[in-house]
């Protein structure tokens, strides 16, 4: 959160603090202008659609500067309609033109059949006008190594956190104070109100579910079907819950090193998890003293291993990877690995543009670097993995160059029940959130995947979760239950180390998690 001229502190201060506390009563609406869909079809989505609509950048000020928004769309076939299903992979950040599709094609067909399902790219996102890209490169190899063991080390972090800032700044500086949680869900309204539906129903996983929830608090009575998948704590945005994450990711690390020990005939890191983590530590202190490939550093490292923490579908690869280094120096399956799950394209660094706008932007966060040195440090001790990777992440909002929100209270009893589903081992959105968000929003159902680590878990292979959300689409029936949880699904099975066969099956899953992708 630093500065880019008055005209930005000026625009910030008109803007900030004016999170409405209760469902908004508009005024005489804009009309509402027509989309124009055409054809996108993909090979597996042949019946895919898109289309544009123009928003304004500031919704005090309908008639001042428009920016747009991509849209996809599956349409119904089936002769009644529940309207539109609009889907959100998180982030914030991420482009949800190619979910729509996939939502569209994995839910029952006679559930699918009866919704117009509509993905659609966040402001600032993809396909959308301006497409926020604050400094191409930021993420390119091979970075100061994340855990400031020296002066040196804080210093070129604290720099390159600054500059990502400043940049943001210079480039956006009329835009950054709209990019937010607040202006996306009005977005949201003016996707309904081109729909011409007079209540859309939504489905959003990791940041998606705040988005939704944000909705449904302003805009109560517009919501038909509410489902949020993998919860993040409203509680705690964003600087206790990325702090509460480092925590989780920890022990999901620990796990991925339990799963290792347990394939020792496979990997040969030895069955003890404790001795295979410090085999871990072992790669990342040698890849401090001579990179993988020139490529792969310790903060390279992290990286990689840090989609394991979301999807343990990863593990298998990860583990060869880890192997291939650890027992013979070989260096070409870390860099592969990195390559496909760490390595940040041009994409990516549009997505890390939109997080950390609208994440400074929506709430407050520590502007003394001694707190987050302090913090970070003290979840460092406990746990390692993912603690100064993450704290560098969302740095540049101690250097933010517009001013805060304040988070939005997202209790309420007006909207329609909402179903929401929950992984008691979810390392991005710990399981504390769902139940949080569970007793914030009245007669909601909670679905719990008891042992489940994977962030994001309906449409991913589980039939007991599955059946849930297909029942709750179809006739809006949520479970009651006694407990925190209204119902309890067995997790899903872990994978096993890589085979021909193995390797030769499709994942739903993996097809899910590569359309959520990572940090949501």
């Amino acid at each position: 959160m630093r500065h880019r001229a008055a005209v930005l502190c000026a625009a910030a201060a008109m803007v900030a603090g004016s999170v409405t506390a209760g469902p908004v009563r508009a005024a005489t609406p804009a009309p509402a202008p027509k989309l124009t869909w055409r054809g996108c079809g993909t090979a597996d989505h042949p019946a895919l659609q898109c289309a544009s609509l123009k928003v304004p950048l500031d919704h005090a000020d309908p008639s001042g500067r428009q920016i747009t928004l991509a849209l996809s769309r599956v349409p119904h076939t089936a002769k009644t309609s529940e309207g539109p299903l609009l889907v959100n992979p998180g982030g914030p950040g991420g482009s949800g033109l190619a979910l729509a599709g996939f939502v569209a094609s994995t839910l029952p067909r006679g559930v699918a059949s009866r919704y117009d399902v509509i993905g659609f790219d966040p402001r600032g996102v993809g396909a959308g006008d301006p497409a926020l890209s604050c400094a191409p490169g930021h993420f390119g190899p091979v970075r100061p190594d994340t855990v400031p063991a020296t002066p040196a080390l804080e210093r070129a972090n604290l720099e390159r956190a600054r500059s990502f800032a400043a940049a943001c700044g210079r480039a956006y500086a009329g835009v950054l104070p709209y990019v937010d949680t607040v202006n996306t869900v009005r977005d949201l309204d003016s996707v309904r109100q081109a729909l011409g539906a007079p209540r859309i129903s939504y489905f959003g996983y990791s940041y998606g579910t705040y988005l939704g929830a944000v909705y449904a608090k302003l805009y109560p009575r517009r919501v038909h079907r509410l489902v949020l998948d993998s919860v993040v704590d409203p509680t705690g945005v964003w600087y206790e819950d990325n702090l509460a994450q480092d925590y989780a990711f920890d022990a999901r690390h620990r796990a991925l090193m339990a799963w290792i020990a347990r394939y020792d005939d496979t990997y040969g890191l030895g069955t003890d998890p404790a001795r295979v983590e410090a085999e871990w530590y072992a790669m990342r202190g040698a890849l401090a003293r001579k990179p993988a490939g020139g490529r792969v550093g310790p903060a390279e490292l992290d990286d990689t291993f840090l989609p394991g923490g979301y999807y343990n579908g990863y593990w298998p690869h990860l583990a060869e990877a880890f192997a291939a280094y650890a027992r013979r120096g070989d260096t070409g399956p870390l860099v592969r690995a990195y390559e496909n799950l760490g390595a940040v394209d041009a994409s990516g660094d549009n997505g890390y543009s939109v997080y950390t706008s609208v994440q400074c932007r929506d709430s407050p966060w520590p502007r003394s670097w001694n707190r987050w040195r302090a913090d970070t440090w003290k979840v460092y001790a406990k746990a390692p993995f993912m603690a100064w990777n993450n704290a560098w992440y969302n740095a540049p909002c101690a250097f933010w160059p517009v001013a805060a929100r304040r988070p939005v209270d997202v209790a309420g009893a007006e909207a329609p029940p909402a179903l929401l589903f929950q992984a008691t081992d979810d390392a991005a959105t710990p399981y504390s959130g769902g139940v949080t968000v569970h007793r914030l929003l009245a007669r909601s159902g909670l679905v719990v995947e008891a042992g489940g680590g994977n962030h994001g878990v309906t449409l991913s292979g589980n039939a007991c979760l599955d059946g849930y959300l297909a029942a709750y689409l179809a006739d809006g029936t949520v479970p009651r239950g006694n407990g925190p949880a209204d119902a309890v699904c067995a997790k899903s099975p872990d994978p096993e180390p890589l085979t021909t066969k193995a390797a030769s099956t499709s994942s739903r899953g993996s097809v899910l998690h590569g359309l959520l992708g990572f940090r949501r």
